[in-house]
């Protein structure tokens, strides 16, 4: 791999290429990755455990699954060795983010100085471990959806900088990704209504003054759905209804309008939910609340 001073740091063009094909801007996933390692390493400071053992030299590690699952942000990790070991570093074997796992499975190898190896090793795993749990909770809910027409939805309920990291591991789960920002889609919700008086004052309101833009808007009872359906709202998000009243919904609605399932949904539910006939089921937990991905890195032997 060849490394070179770019505007992202000691970068390769290969690794640089595939963060911005996955939708990811290489700036900000390096700026994040400096700041993690300013945790660590502030003001430039030593691993003082690493810098003092003595003939570390070089050496390999592996970077391995503990759980079972769905890898994502092994790109990262590179980048984070990649950062560490000033360019000086082989990474092979990595899996492509998405690939399943199970536990003894080998997800990269890496090898340079053993001093910022180590010194690395916790950066990278942060980044990946996250991720990866990220991207095994989204393929839970996916599978559990299988058979049916329902897709899984992220939220922006997401850890303040970290959203786009955290969409691009639902996409690596198989999940889709709802808005990024509060101005790329607009979301009517339950205070909007109010402060409007109701919610077709507050979707004319809003798809008024963003002509062109996509509008969706929550409802928690059918009176509502019914009201939207009459002015032409297309995208509506359900909130909090049992399964029996999202199934009335979606024969109300007939198809003039994709239905969004939100609110207290649990993975227990998720086929009940899903056999209503709603088009997508948003799930904060994915992204909020998910349980890390067991990554360990194991030194070879010399």
């Amino acid at each position: 791999m060849t490394i070179a001073r770019t505007p992202y740091g000691d970068l390769s063009r290969t690794l640089i290429d595939e963060l911005t094909a996955a939708g990811l801007d290489p700036v900000v996933v390096y700026g994040m990755v400096e700041t993690a390692f300013e945790e660590d390493l502030p003001h430039r400071g030593l691993d003082v455990t690493s810098a003092a053992v003595p003939s570390m030299g070089h050496g390999t590690a592996d970077l391995v699954s503990r759980d079972r699952g769905v890898v994502a942000g092994l790109a990262v990790a590179e980048l984070a060795f990649v950062y560490a070991m000033d360019g000086e570093v082989v990474v092979s074997d990595r899996l492509p983010d998405g690939t399943h796992v199970a536990p003894g499975d080998t997800v990269m190898s890496v090898t340079g100085p053993l001093k910022d190896l180590l010194t690395a090793e916790r950066t990278a795993l942060n980044f990946a471990s996250h991720l990866s749990g990220v991207a095994t909770a989204t393929a839970a809910w996916v599978a559990a959806l299988d058979g049916t027409a329902a897709r899984v939805l992220d939220t922006r309920k997401t850890l303040p900088t970290y959203r786009a990291l955290q969409k691009y591991a639902v996409r690596c789960g198989g999940g889709v990704n709802h808005r990024f920002s509060l101005s790329d889609r607009a979301m009517v919700k339950d205070n909007h209504v109010l402060a409007a008086g109701g919610v077709v004052p507050a979707y004319e309101a809003v798809r008024d003054a963003n002509p062109g833009l996509r509008v969706e808007v929550e409802v928690t009872d059918l009176q509502q759905l019914a009201e939207l359906l009459e002015v032409g709202c297309t995208e509506i998000l359900l909130d909090n209804m049992d399964a029996p009243t999202m199934a009335e919904a979606v024969r109300i609605t007939a198809g003039r309008a994709t239905l969004e399932a939100s609110g207290g949904l649990t993975i227990e539910r998720a086929r009940e939910v899903a056999e209503t006939g709603v088009d997508f089921i948003s799930v904060g937990a994915l992204t909020h609340s998910v349980k890390v991905f067991d990554l360990g890195l194991d030194l070879r032997d010399a």
